[in-house]
């Protein structure tokens, strides 16, 4: 399954569409609880979790086995997200990232705010609810 791109499946059902989607999504995030909850989040949707603890963990993953999206947390030790944010956009510039925080600041500007500005194509504040999850991966992987 490594290096297998999503495969998007579209249902027309009563005149609504349906995602089947399966993804190789990788989790970021330095919370176990979060990262755990997130993972099994998307594994009862159907898609692979790959997680990492950190910035540097989660570009050498990336490197070795690509992956469909990437949620990923702003604020971590180590390398934080908006550092491998960038990190990622310098890199791989095609990767989808959804940046998530619990909140913060940075001066005068938002962390969401700021992750938007440097690549992730969408935010998700926590906490998040499972509805929330899978409308961020469909929408990601609508893009495709």
């Amino acid at each position: 399954m490594f290096g297998k791109k999503a495969s998007v499946v579209r249902h027309v059902r009563n005149g609504k569409k349906e995602y089947a989607i399966m993804a190789r999504i990788l989790v970021v995030d330095d919370d176990d609880q979060v990262r755990t909850l997130l993972q099994h989040m998307l594994e009862r949707l159907g898609h692979e979790v790959v997680a990492a603890t950190n910035g540097n963990e989660a570009l050498r993953l990336y490197k070795q086995a690509p992956t469909d999206m990437i949620f990923m947390d702003l604020i971590m030790p180590g390398k934080e997200g908006i550092e491998t944010i960038t990190d990622f956009r310098r890199e791989f510039p095609d990767a989808k990232i959804v940046a998530m925080s619990g909140g913060g600041r940075m001066g005068p500007e938002n962390y969401l705010d700021l992750a938007k500005k440097l690549g992730a194509q969408r935010t998700m504040s926590k906490p998040f609810t499972f509805g929330q999850v899978q409308e961020m991966v469909e929408k990601i992987l609508e893009k495709k």
